[in-house]
This record gives structure tokens, C-alpha cells and sequence, in this order.
């Protein structure tokens, strides 16, 4: 496998895309659909194609699980420009994007725990009155800790209470002046296409920065995207209502917006998208079963290309 050194496009035109896997399990089918995705995009496009390595969660990335990313993609083919960005090497980037968002009085402690928020629904429920959930299901979070002064706040930072750092998203909004959009090259869930307008109301009060590292999901994401140039990101539908977050932290953070395009996602017998913690449909188990490259590729949905 051949790998070329990361240089700026000389071309302003040039499309830049990147595959942004987690370590902390094998590669599966689905994720050997989008990388291939974005690769072709790229060699056909004349662009680059980008490898990130999404380890934020320390506690679960392992060095073997990276190791064993590049040997499925170098397997399937796939080349990438280096140096490789890990997540875990840019926490600062992170720490810099918070910091600003605290300077514009965007985020704020939030103290109550999962089992807390957990409590609150349960009551909530009870009483027959409804809680609002995010588009993934989970319970937006109280609005408690909003209120809190400065001085209750360190108060309890200074006697070791836990928190996360979330936006609020209120405010966020009402800073916002008019509707946000993003465009849409591929189709969300529902065959969404073109101009789409974001909702990240939806969402609640999100998680910018947890308890043990200082970025989310949705702070990375954004920051990586922006670092890195990313001109069109290309990913499964399963994110497609992420973007809404994603479209607003671009916003407040005055970034690029990248062109989007979400493919539709690789599912099992039942109907179900994959899971890396069901080891028989890993490229890997795959691989060691005799499945070949035609093989993989028929499988992610795709054809075979000599």
C-alpha cells in the first residue's frame, strides 16, 4: 500500500473527505461501505481522502483495534494521505473551541448524573407529563443547571462534584438571527434531499466537553472537519439529524460548512444496522472465513471495479 504525505490542494476546488472510524472494535461490512464511498469520491473527484482515527474515548480505544483499521482498508485497497489524526493527539483544538464557546456565555456545568436525569424521566412519566427526546431516543437534559450563578456553580466545581460542559441550547438559538440549512448530496432516512433545514433544537442541551475528556462527539467532529478542510462529508444516514448540531457549532464557532452526504447503511437479517460487538459480520471474521475483496465489496452494496 502506498501513502501520500498530506499537502494543502492546489486546486481550491478539490474535494477533501475522510473516513473517521473509533478504535475500539473490528470494522464491519458497513463501515468497509462507507470508506469505500469516500475514497471512490475522491479518486474520481480528483481529491484527497483522509483517515481519522476517532479515539476520544481513551477508556475503549485500543492500539490493536487501530492497527487492525489499517489493515482492513489497505486490504480493501484503500489508500490515505498521512500524517493520520488521532483525536487524542488534539484535545487543545478542543479545549480552544470550548473556551470560546464559554467566552460567549454558550455552555454551561451540568452536574446531574445519568441516573439524576434518569429519575427526573421516571417522575416525569409518572405525573403523565412528557419528556422531550432527542432524535437518537435519549432524554433531553433538565434545565436546572442553567439557572445556577457563578457562584453555585464553582461551589460545586470546587467540591469535586462531576459535570459536563453542555451548550445551552436556548441561547444559542436565539443569537441565531435566521434559519440554518445544509446541503444535502446523498438522502437522509426518509429520502431527504437538496436544501435541508436543521433542527438542533431537537437535540436539547448537548454534551460539548465530558467528565473524563475535554471534547464530545459533536465538538470533535466539527473542529476535525474544519482543521482538516473537509469539503464534503460523506457518512451513513444513521448521523443525518447530527448534522443539525454540527451545522450549529459551525455557526457560533464561525467554520466552513462542509457539503453532506449521507448513504444508507449496511443492516442485518432482522433489519438492524451492524454493531462492532457482533464479531461475525467484522471484515476481519470475514476474511479468516475465506470471504474475499469482490466478496466484502458485494456485501457493503457496492460493485466491483477493475
Amino acid at each position: 500500500m502506498q501513502q501520500t504525505k498530506a499537502t494543502a490542494n492546489t486546486c481550491l476546488h478539490a474535494p477533501s473527505v475522510r473516513f473517521a472510524p473509533s478504535p475500539n472494535g473490528l470494522l464491519h461490512v458497513g463501515h468497509a461501505r462507507s470508506a469505500l464511498l469516500n475514497w471512490r469520491f475522491a479518486r474520481d473527484h480528483g481529491g484527497e481522502f483522509l483517515l481519522r482515527i476517532e479515539d476520544i474515548d481513551t477508556a475503549r480505544a485500543r492500539p490493536e483495534f487501530e492497527s487492525a483499521i489499517f489493515e482492513d482498508l489497505a486490504w480493501l485497497g484503500l489508500d490515505w494521505s498521512i500524517p493520520v489524526r488521532r483525536q487524542s493527539e488534539h484535545f487543545a483544538d478542543y479545549e480552544a473551541a470550548l473556551s470560546e464557546l464559554r467566552r460567549l456565555d454558550l455552555v454551561y456545568p451540568a452536574f446531574l448524573s445519568r441516573s439524576e436525569v434518569a429519575d427526573r424521566l421516571r417522575t416525569a412519566e409518572i405525573a403523565g407529563k412528557p419528556w422531550p427526546r432527542d432524535p437518537d431516543g435519549a432524554p433531553h437534559y433538565p434545565g436546572d443547571d442553567r439557572t445556577l450563578t457563578t457562584q453555585q456553580r464553582n461551589r460545586r466545581i470546587a467540591d469535586g462534584k462531576p459535570y459536563a460542559w453542555r451548550l445551552d441550547m436556548r441561547k444559542a438559538l436565539d443569537g441565531l438571527g435566521e434559519p440554518l440549512f445544509w446541503d444535502e448530496y446523498g438522502a437522509g432516512p426518509q429520502g431527504e434531499t437538496g436544501r435541508i433545514a436543521a433542527d438542533p433544537a431537537a437535540w436539547g442541551d448537548v454534551v460539548l466537553a465530558r467528565r473524563d475528556v475535554p471534547t464530545s462527539y459533536h465538538m470533535a467532529v466539527t473542529i476535525d472537519d474544519a482543521i482538516q478542510e473537509i469539503t464534503d462529508v460523506i457518512r451513513g444516514e444513521d448521523l443525518f439529524e447530527a448534522t443539525s448540531v454540527h451545522r450549529l457549532l459551525q455557526h457560533l464557532l464561525g467554520l466552513p460548512a462542509p457539503r453532506y452526504r449521507h448513504h444508507g447503511l449496511v443492516l442485518d437479517k432482522t433489519g438492524r444496522k451492524l454493531s462492532k460487538s457482533n464479531r461475525a459480520t467484522s471484515i476481519a471474521s470475514l476474511r479468516e472465513q475465506g470471504a474475499t475483496r469482490a466478496d466484502i465489496i458485494a456485501m457493503a452494496g457496492l460493485r466491483l471495479e477493475t
